[in-house]
């Protein structure tokens, strides 16, 4: 929290003003002190100022009034000089004299807050800082003091907590979330590994804040979510296709694979063929290779085409859909997608599907491809399961938002 750390100071130094606090006496040899402490602290000189003042603590006789004027005046040069122990001494001395309160009060504990927060002292920065708010603070940069102390002292389940409902409350306002304010999120989440908050901040980053660099964030920790289905891969390669994330020819290689192995042949044809066209493929050392699986991708398409007529229509004749949405799905991404949505429905229609979180993501991408958005993001909000389905299909419906603005 950034104070003004000469304001206690002034306000001290006016109390020695002639005729502030006239009901306070000032003697002659505390007053000469009291105004050698006062330039000090204009001149800058923190630390001879605090020790001025124990000048002034060893005079004796001192009144009441003369006292809190000394404590003020401690605090002051004790914040400047940035030893916030001493301003804790200073200004409990002030409280027990009941020289404190309101509005003062309060500013005395956010600058103890905020020194502490300057000097790492995260644990007594977050007493402080929660003292402030119990006692009636609202400064929104006293926030900023909490919620650093309890990101870097480890305490960030209130972190995670409190800045969920401050992004709800914004987007129930019809405002969009800052951008420092998911980032926020994501970080204390990433702190403390809590899967649930990391997937929503990275959804809300995609959703009002898309980048590569947030995608390829996005991407990666899905496919690293535990429990999540290996059969996925393939779906999140794809975005890391369309969203230009795609890092080496092993990253073109292995989406050609997992496409031709699930029976997207002329999926992976095209993936070989930009990979081609980007000239990450067929150069250097592996160009042969390259080449060789182009050949190869060549000639699953072929026998695809070959084998799709029974392919079809043993999928017709089976009293399941899945056969049905699987060659929807292939149809779709070699180009024919309204066909492809088609066929999906007619699958899902049949029902005894084996999966049906899958069949409503297959008939996301189906719709998406074929331009209708609307209809996509109904059919991946519809995706259910605790094998990734879910965070796989809203992933797809982020990009599809943001992908036909």
């Amino acid at each position: 929290m950034k104070m003004n750390t000469l304001a206690l100071a002034l306000a001290a130094a006016l109390a020695l003003a002639p005729g502030a606090h006239a009901q306070e006496k000032v003697s002659p040899e505390v007053g000469k002190a009291m105004t050698a402490v006062q330039t000090l602290l204009k001149a800058g000189k923190a630390k001879e100022a605090l020790a001025k003042v124990r000048d002034i603590e060893a005079i004796s006789g001192r009144n009441a009034g003369e006292t809190a004027i000394m404590e003020k005046l401690r605090f002051a040069a004790a914040q400047q000089s940035s030893e916030p122990d001493t301003m804790v001494r200073a200004f409990e001395a002030l409280k027990a004299a009941g020289r404190l309160g309101g509005a003062e009060n309060l500013q005395y504990i956010g600058a103890i807050a905020g020194t502490y927060s300057r000097l790492n002292r995260h644990k007594d920065a977050l007493s402080w800082a929660n003292r402030y708010f119990s006692e009636g603070g609202t400064d929104s940069n006293m926030k900023a003091v909490q919620t650093a102390a309890q990101y870097y002292g480890g305490d960030v389940g209130p972190i995670i907590k409190s800045t969920v409902a401050e992004i709800q409350a914004a987007e129930k306002a019809g405002q969009a979330p800052s951008r420092d304010k998911i980032n926020l999120l994501w970080n204390a989440a990433s702190r403390a590994k809590d899967a649930g908050a990391l997937a929503f901040a990275n959804e809300k980053l995609l959703q009002y804040y898309p980048s590569k660099e947030i995608w390829s964030n996005a991407i990666s920790s899905t496919m690293a979510r535990k429990g999540l289905a290996p059969r996925f891969q393939l779906d999140l390669f794809r975005l890391r296709l369309l969203t230009e994330n795609m890092r080496s020819d092993e990253d073109y290689e292995e989406l050609a694979s997992l496409a031709g192995q699930a029976g997207f042949a002329d999926e992976g044809r095209r993936v070989i063929e930009a990979g081609f066209k980007a000239g990450v493929l067929g150069q250097g050392a592996k160009a042969d290779r390259h080449q060789r699986l182009k050949t190869f991708m060549d000639k699953k398409v072929a026998d695809a085409k070959g084998a799709y007529a029974a392919a079809e229509k043993a999928a017709r004749e089976s009293k399941q859909g899945d056969g049905l949405v699987t060659l929807g799905l292939q149809q779709a991404f070699s180009g024919q997608a309204k066909a492809g949505v088609a066929m999906i429905q007619e699958g899902i229609q049949v029902g005894q599907l084996k999966r049906e979180g899958d069949a409503q993501l297959a008939l996301g991408q189906a719709y998406f491809l074929a331009g209708d958005t609307a209809k996509a993001l109904s059919a991946f909000r519809a995706a259910k399961g605790d094998d990734g389905v879910a965070d796989v299909a809203r992933l797809w419906a982020n990009y599809a938002r943001t992908a036909r603005k």
